[in-house]
């Protein structure tokens, strides 16, 4: 298979403007785990397809994914990416919002090299993606001034914001390497609750995480009161004093040590991470499920390996 990191180290970022390129490079060197574009490049390997083909679409995919990390690095007001400072610490905000900006533009340049007769769906399909991503940052932003959102309501903005990424890496693909119409609903399902799954290890790593492994400061989440899937499951807890106590938390909005101790005690009193283990694990399950439609081939067990490794990170 194609090696993702070699073709990313590839991409010459060393143009003029420096100020609008470098933040990209740089951005892009943080390295990752790479998992959109190393689906679709599976995706392709998994129906015998030619990956160079795919390339283009992978490339496209982690440009997209990285660019909307420079916004909600903004919008967050997040100090580290990756183990470094973040590009509105180490430039400035105006300069994460343009070569953000950029970096979208090159997203799709990249993407315009897909091949001809499959470059019209594949463009229908990054869109309705991108529209995605950008509903679920929306939602995302709205619940932290509501004071009502359900679990529901949360499951449905982390697959917007999170899961369609990877389920429309993995259809892209596979559509570049001639899926059948089946194929590709199983393919993008394996995506979509891998996804969602993805997305609850990552709110468990914000309380419970290594900061040295996990690359961001803990507890961010508690700090700003984001409607995770730990702090919805907490609030819906009987015990009155627990949830009067969580709440009384909730109204103190600066970063905290105390809070976040406070409120990690408090997850750890009412069971919470074992009960969002729980639902991550059924997501995992229900995403395997969909390996079971598909050839079963060395790429097929790549994905099994996957699903592993997204549940059981540390980062």
């Amino acid at each position: 298979m194609i090696d993702i990191n070699r073709e990313i180290e590839a991409l010459d970022w060393s143009r003029a403007p420096k100020g609008l390129y470098e933040p990209i490079g740089y951005t892009l060197a943080a390295g990752g785990k790479r998992i959109r574009p190393t689906l679709a490049l599976i995706a392709s390997a998994l129906l015998g397809g030619n990956e160079k083909d795919v390339l283009p679409a992978a490339l496209a995919l982690e440009v997209f994914h990285n660019f909307t990390l420079l916004h909600d690095d903004v919008m967050d007001k997040a100090e580290v990416r990756r183990g470094r400072p973040t590009v509105h610490v180490k430039w400035d905000e105006n300069t994460a919002i343009l070569s953000g900006d950029q970096m979208l533009i090159e997203a799709y340049k990249l993407l315009s090299d897909v091949p001809a007769d499959k470059l019209p769906q594949v463009l229908k399909w990054f869109n309705e993606m991108a529209t995605g991503i950008c509903e679920g940052q929306q939602y995302d932003v709205d619940f932290e001034h509501q004071s009502q959102v359900t679990i529901d309501d949360y499951m449905m903005m982390i697959e917007k914001k999170t899961s369609v990424l990877l389920a429309y890496a993995l259809k892209i693909g596979g559509y570049i390497a001639g899926a059948s119409t089946a194929q590709l609903e199983a393919l993008y399902q394996y995506g979509l609750h891998i996804g969602l799954a993805f997305q609850i290890q990552d709110d468990i790593l914000d309380v419970y995480g290594d900061p040295k492994t996990f690359g961001k400061a803990i507890g961010g989440d508690i700090c700003c009161n984001k409607k995770t899937l730990l702090l919805l499951t907490a609030l819906e807890t009987e015990d009155a004093e627990s949830k009067a106590e969580l709440l009384q938390w909730l109204s103190v909005t600066d970063r905290n040590e105390e809070k976040i101790a406070a409120v990690t005690a408090l997850y750890n009193r009412l069971g919470v991470r074992k009960a969002c283990e729980a639902v991550m694990e059924t997501h995992t399950a229900t995403a395997l499920a969909q390996l079971d439609k598909l050839p079963q081939n060395s790429a097929c067990e790549k994905l099994r390996e996957l699903a592993e490794k997204l549940i059981n990170r540390k980062s």
